[in-house]
């Protein structure tokens, strides 16, 4: 199982499980495969009445947010963002990559119902662009994959906001509170797993606090589903409330189930489209909005907001990054794939044919991307090998 556990397996997984979800699609059978996505799985004793497809990205997709929330609440505390100094500069290109490609969107839909799909093109999908950097970057310096980490994580809490309070209509207050009671517990029992507690002290079975805290998991989401705050936030909260170091370790046993089965099958899932037959001039300016949104506003917005971060924010400690290291970033981060395909589920739920159309555009604004990191980050690979580099840095043989 360890190799799911790597950023190259994750990404390339994630690529093939995309491709065949595409391919599929358009066979003769895939009418049948996308009703069988479409199928009602409900459960009505407890109000739950979801399709397949909305199964794994409510529900399974959950357990990656949660992944992400331990992961950012790890480099908050003790990681690359548990200080200003050390936040403010991946935070201020993470802005740029946001609100660049949120204009560009913008440029393309203004006028029209589509516009409400602006937080697609903002998103930056972790697993792929650290796979992309350590297959291709075997020479680059640890400190730009330390960059891309903090902006990749600073970049998905956006996203969580985003997803939180733009996509969320009418909560349930009640269903909130007894979600947050939920959540609160969870927090409190996972304490009860931290080295030095006096569960773990007194040798006591830990099955019964794991088997609690699952339970409670199961309830804090099924209350935030019930509230309509979109059901992922119940991952991103108890990560959040979890203990540090039982996070940890929840994480390396989830993690590679995330990367083998749960994201796999969401990538699947999602990619699962019919090509329209229609000419380009006939696509939606959603569709445009989000092709060259990812791949151009992403570089732009990165690479300028971060020289400009690098004017006004001192790095703690190290060698800063250069302009053709933001722009390396810049590629990788236009990689939007996971977390873009979702909110393009969400903005356009009541648009199907525009839904299709704009997964189709996450695909290709993501392909863009990946081949254009890969050119430049190989070229960047290279110049730091001619320059006297004596050892691999983050693609090298201590990589993931």
């Amino acid at each position: 199982m360890n190799f799911l556990r790597s950023e190259r397996w994750g990404a390339a997984l994630l690529l093939i499980a995309a491709v065949l979800g595409l391919l599929v699609a358009n066979l003769p059978f895939g009418a049948d495969v996308l009703a069988v996505k479409n199928e009602h799985i409900d459960l009505p004793w407890l109000g739950l009445d979801l399709s397949l497809g909305h199964w794994i990205s409510d529900g399974l997709l959950a357990i990656f947010f949660f992944i992400v929330a331990v992961e950012l609440k790890r480099e908050l505390v003790i990681g690359e963002l548990n200080s200003l100094s050390k936040a403010l500069l991946p935070a201020i290109a993470a802005v740029g990559g946001v609100v660049v490609p949120a204009l560009i969107f913008v440029a393309f839909t203004a006028g029209t119902e589509t516009i409400d799909g602006w937080p697609i093109p903002t998103a930056t999908d972790i697993a792929f662009a650290l796979g992309v950097l350590a297959m291709f970057g075997t020479w680059i310096p640890t400190r730009v994959r330390v960059f891309l980490l903090a902006l990749a994580v600073l970049d998905d809490l956006i996203a969580i906001i985003i997803i939180a309070f733009f996509f969320t209509s009418g909560a349930d207050l009640a269903a909130l509170g007894f979600a947050g009671i939920a959540i609160a517990l969870f927090g409190a029992v996972s304490r009860l797993m931290k080295p030095r507690s006096n569960w773990i002290l007194s040798r006591r079975p830990q099955w019964p606090v794991n088997v609690a805290l699952i339970l409670l998991g199961v309830v804090a989401w099924y209350f935030v589903y019930q509230s309509g705050v979109h059901a992922t936030i119940a991952g991103v909260a108890l990560g959040l409330v979890m203990a540090r170091r039982p996070g940890g370790r929840a994480v390396h046993t989830l993690e590679p189930w995330s990367n083998g089965v749960i994201l796999p099958l969401f990538a699947f899932s999602a990619a699962m489209v019919v090509v329209p037959q229609v000419r380009p001039s006939e696509l939606d300016p959603a569709f445009w909005g989000i092709l060259v949104a990812l791949p151009v506003g992403k570089i732009v917005g990165i690479t300028l907001a971060g020289g400009i971060g690098g004017l006004v924010a001192r790095r703690r400690s190290g060698t800063p990054l250069t302009f053709v290291d933001l722009l390396v970033v810049g590629a990788l981060g236009g990689i939007g794939f996971t977390v873009s395909l979702l909110m393009n589920e969400l903005a356009f739920a009541g648009l199907p044919d525009v839904a299709d159309e704009g997964t189709l555009a996450v695909l290709l604004g993501s392909g863009v991307s990946m081949v254009a990191s890969a050119v430049f980050v190989s070229l960047r690979s290279r110049q730091y090998r001619r320059s006297g580099g004596t050892q691999p840095g983050v693609g090298g043989p201590f990589s993931h």
